[in-house]
């Protein structure tokens, strides 16, 4: 999932967003949240160690931060070379995150998974892009319209939606990480379409490749998007494009945004993973760019809703879509035992159209 293409359809799913299925809150609204942190750039990515100490990516700018109670936020660590950080978890004071180098038209070309122990040292744990090269988990995938003639994928909008029909391809850009008791790294990686499995000594394995997000092509979305006559009627399957984990129950959970028409219009879901692979199971669907996935100590989920502003309440046992708070582009979302923490507005600050625009990234804490 590159950078551009999450900021270049904004505006468009902000407008879309309200076609969404979502079931009206009927629980009693989420407390007032508290700011801890603002003046953010792009921080996509947030996590939460026992001490209720914060660490927020600022993925544009190639940044960690660390945010502890009543201080400042302090760079921890920041690419030399610039490239994206993100995908951060803690775990008893582990730190781990990503970071992406990305080529000279913006693409990922290189991908790390990097650590940080007690002493500050920074360690590499995994490099994703060889794996992915290696092995390209999606590559029996077929993405696009499948089956179309000459004359129709010939009129197909290929520079918004990419080829016509084709295979996997060799990307990777990993957007969330989640560590367990046992050293494990889960890895959702946007660019792979697939949830990864890291070893304490760095071997990695393929735990899902993610569905593609299928939606059937109706005249009015055909004229939309200017796509041909001639696809009315098929099916697009779009990239899955994995964003964040949760662990509830002994199972993954995973989001995932929906690539190509689904980075337009509300094709995000929630699926359900066994850690050791296996079933991969849709829990919840239609929704608009979930990007980042929490869960308490009963089961239930909270997703963010990232061009949907929002933050929604999943309940165990249900797949209904309840809305928890209303925020402006929410990202990160982390349950703790001091409540629910989460980053918004987190695309809001300079832009070629409004280069005066400060940095309007916040890191909230809503109390239990």
């Amino acid at each position: 999932m590159r950078r551009t293409r999450i900021v270049a359809a904004t505006a468009t799913l902000a407008l879309t967003a309200t076609t969404a299925v979502l079931v009206p809150a009927s629980e009693a609204a989420a407390p007032r949240p508290r700011i801890l942190a603002k003046h953010l750039v792009s921080p996509l990515t947030a996590a939460v160690d026992d001490d209720g100490t914060a660490y927020v990516t600022q993925n544009f700018t190639g940044q960690l931060l660390r945010i502890r109670p009543g201080k400042k936020p302090k760079v921890v660590y920041a690419s030399k070379r610039g490239h994206e950080v993100g995908g951060v978890s803690v775990f008893h004071g582990k730190l781990v995150f990503t970071e992406t180098a990305s080529d000279a038209q913006g693409n990922p070309a290189k991908t790390w998974v990097r650590w940080i122990g007690s002493s500050g040292r920074v360690h590499t744990l995994a490099r994703l892009r060889a794996y992915e090269n290696r092995t390209n988990p999606d590559r029996g995938v077929t993405y696009g319209v499948s089956r179309m003639s000459p004359e129709c994928a010939a009129q197909w909008p290929t520079e918004q939606f990419g080829p016509a029909t084709y295979e996997g391809q060799l990307d990777s850009h990993p957007y969330a990480t989640l560590q367990t008791d046992e050293g494990t790294v889960f890895v959702a990686d946007a660019g792979m379409n697939a949830v990864l499995a890291i070893s304490p000594r760095g071997h990695i394995r393929t735990v899902a490749v993610t569905p593609p997000a299928r939606v059937k092509i109706t005249a009015e979305l055909a004229a939309s998007f200017g796509m041909p006559d001639c696809v009315v009627g098929r099916t697009y399957s779009g990239e899955s494009v994995p964003t964040d984990l949760a662990l509830a129950n002994g199972k993954l959970y995973v989001t995932t945004e929906g690539g190509g028409i689904g980075e337009q219009v509300p094709l995000g879901s929630i699926y359900r993973i066994g850690i050791r692979g296996g079933a991969v199971k849709k829990l919840v669907g239609k929704l608009a760019g979930p990007v980042g996935l929490a869960s308490n100590a009963r089961g239930d989920l909270f997703v963010s809703q990232l061009f949907g502003s929002e933050i929604s309440r999943i309940k165990h046992g249900t797949a209904k879509v309840r809305t928890y708070s209303r925020r402006n582009q929410p990202a990160a979302v982390e349950w703790t035992s001091r409540g629910l923490y989460a980053t918004v507005n987190v695309l809001v600050g300079p832009s070629e159209e409004s280069p005066s625009t400060p940095p309007g990234g916040k890191l909230i804490r809503f109390r239990r």
